[in-house]
């Protein structure tokens, strides 16, 4: 059995014989003498080969290639002070080798493993196994280890239990699509993979259990993105007789344990902004707050202007904003601010008005057109001076918001405003209840049907302005995780599902089962659940969520690996009846 780690030998540890095994990262042949820096998951240590020592084993370390992988033993020595390495923690020892053995060799491998540099996702991916070598990758998986380690300990600490539910579950299209899997006993009828635990786990607080997490699987079918994969991990919680600063509380107490525990750092108490104001003042529910550059609000000032495009827009219910980027208006040419009127445009703006103040005046095209008063204004109140450049969009809230909250961001990388070695948290509450599907003409949950909600009295009259008792908590530009405090009385669930349009018959089919359950003596409960690879990926410093999943999809949803999805037999289709109907583009 291994029982030493390589990158963990010190100089207190010369002068003893060990027997270690692990990878060979690199090798440099100096004629009689071999250099082998020998990896395992802890680090390197140099081990060295020497023809007077080995003799007849010296041939079998000629052989050696990067990859094949060893056992040695021999004595550990102090190096000469011309071959200290300081740049890794054995740097000042090596091993001196007394025998070799080969437990595994190597086919030449499709990329350098210790050169440690991003790789074509593509050939990464197809040999992962090769790429989960790599030192960077290891750590990320480590950490992730780690994080669900410190996450067990703190919640086991405070009364959780960690309960199991089930992963085939009955499908509630509700929200993003399910992926379904056929039942060969019940043939017809399918499971879904469940798309979070959110039924299992409230029906464990009307279990009596009070208090339950679980690092969980979840699976949904959509559309891919660099932080985003088909099947995911949830650190999910749910408490009884509990309320939203119950939860909240709690978990801010969870993540400062966490950073404690993994980065050694001390957080400051986490912010907190309802979701109308972080849309105005960032145009995002998740918000960078890593850096300034808000959102500020024209609308007033250009709601009476002469120019019809922005006083036509207000009058039909659109708002104004503009960013104001301070003192870097020489940074961009019109070349440029072209280049930002197209990325607007990804968002749905119909276009984008600019302005930039040199010279103690405005200058652009609408420095013309637009009342000498209303520019004053804006000077006076928004505190713009020399080298300033200022860009507005006046459309529909959910463009505005949209279109500058996503400038904005590239605005902060493109000028290097966002502190990158920064943990910025936040909460973000008061979500609407509901938001209006265009394609379905209809109010849907913004959370999901469960979440209480704050003013009922206004959700048959004015369902666009009833909150929710739903709280995000967010890092870095990213939406960390979310929860809420659920329905917990039959007759307010009834209201929320007539509010979203459902039948008595919908409402059986979907959450039948469901429903009868809060029939007998359900607690108030609530609860949230944050996304593990998500917040490894913030915490180890990557924007890439694949650097911290083992084995992850590529934006297809594939996995080059073991190439799945894939073809199955016609025998297997038919015991399932299952008959495809692949129709070809024509």
């Amino acid at each position: 059995m291994k029982k030493y780690n390589n990158g963990e030998f010190r100089l207190k540890d010369i002068d003893q014989t060990y027997t270690v095994y692990g990878w060979v990262n690199k090798r440099r042949d100096m004629g009689g003498v071999i250099f082998v820096d020998l990896r395992d998951r802890s680090g390197f240590l140099q081990v060295v080969f020497n023809r007077e020592f080995l003799k007849d084993d010296f041939a079998l370390a000629e052989s050696l290639r990067n990859e094949f992988c060893i056992k040695v033993t021999g004595k550990l020595i102090k190096r000469t002070p011309d071959m200290i390495n300081p740049k890794i923690p054995t740097g000042e020892i090596e091993l001196m080798v007394e025998n070799l053995e080969i437990l595994g060799e190597a086919d030449p491998v499709p990329f350098n493993i210790y050169e440690d540099k991003v790789l074509n996702e593509n050939i990464a991916l197809k040999y992962r196994y090769l790429d989960l070598r790599r030192e960077s990758l290891q750590k990320n998986i480590i950490m992730r280890s780690k994080i669900a380690s410190a996450v067990r300990n703190y919640l086991n600490n405070n009364y959780f239990l960690e309960i199991e539910t089930p992963i085939l579950c009955k499908s509630t299209p509700e929200g993003a699509r399910d992926y379904i899997v056929p039942s060969r006993i019940n043939p017809g009828s399918f499971y879904a993979l469940p798309q979070s635990p959110q039924i299992f786990k409230q029906l464990l607080m009307l279990s009596g259990f009070e208090r339950y997490f679980q690092i969980a699987k979840c699976f949904r079918d959509e559309d891919l993105r660099s932080d985003r994969q088909p099947e995911f991990t949830q650190i999910d919680m749910e408490m009884s007789f509990a309320n939203d600063e119950d939860i909240m509380t709690l978990t801010e107490d969870m993540l400062h344990y966490v950073v404690k525990e993994i980065k050694g750092l001390d957080l400051p108490k986490f912010p907190r902004i309802t979701w109308q104001e972080a849309m105005d003042k960032y145009g995002s529910d998740k918000p960078d707050t890593r850096f300034e550059m808000y959102l500020e609000d024209l609308t007033d000032i250009l709601k009476d202007t002469n120019m019809n495009v922005f006083r036509t827009s207000i009058e039909n219910g659109g708002i104004a904003k503009c960013l104001i980027v301070k003192n870097n208006g020489n940074k961009y040419s019109r070349s440029d601010i072209e280049h930002m009127i197209d990325f607007v445009k990804i968002y749905g703006a119909k276009g984008m008005a600019w302005l930039k103040y040199d010279d103690d005046k405005f200058n652009g095209v609408i420095a013309k057109n637009l009342e000498d008063e209303k520019l004053k204004t804006m000077q006076e109140r928004f505190g713009i001076t020399n080298n300033d450049l200022v860009l507005i969009i006046v459309d529909k809230p959910s463009i505005t918001y949209a279109s500058l909250g996503a400038l904005r961001l590239k605005i902060g990388n493109e000028l290097n405003l966002i502190a990158k070695d920064k943990l910025n948290f936040l909460w973000v509450t008061d979500f609407p209840m509901f938001e209006y599907s265009e394609t379905e003409k209809r109010y849907k949950a913004m959370h999901h049907p469960f979440t209480m909600p704050k003013n009922i009295d206004k959700i048959t009259t004015d369902p666009a302005n009833v909150l929710s008792d739903a709280y995000d908590i967010v890092l870095n530009g990213y939406e960390l995780g979310g929860g809420s405090v659920r329905i917990h009385n039959p007759k307010t669930q009834k209201i929320v599902f007539d509010a979203l349009g459902l039948t008595e018959e919908d409402i059986k089919n979907k959450f039948g089962f469901f429903i009868e359950a809060f029939k007998y003596g359900a607690p108030p409960h609530a609860g949230l659940a944050i996304g593990l690879e998500r917040f490894t990926m913030l915490m180890a410093g990557t924007d890439n969520i694949k650097d911290v999943i083992a084995f992850p999809k590529t934006q297809s949803a594939s996995d080059l690996m073991s190439e799945a999805p894939s073809l199955v037999s016609e025998d297997q289709l038919q015991e399932l009846g299952i008959k495809l109907d692949l129709k070809k583009d024509e």
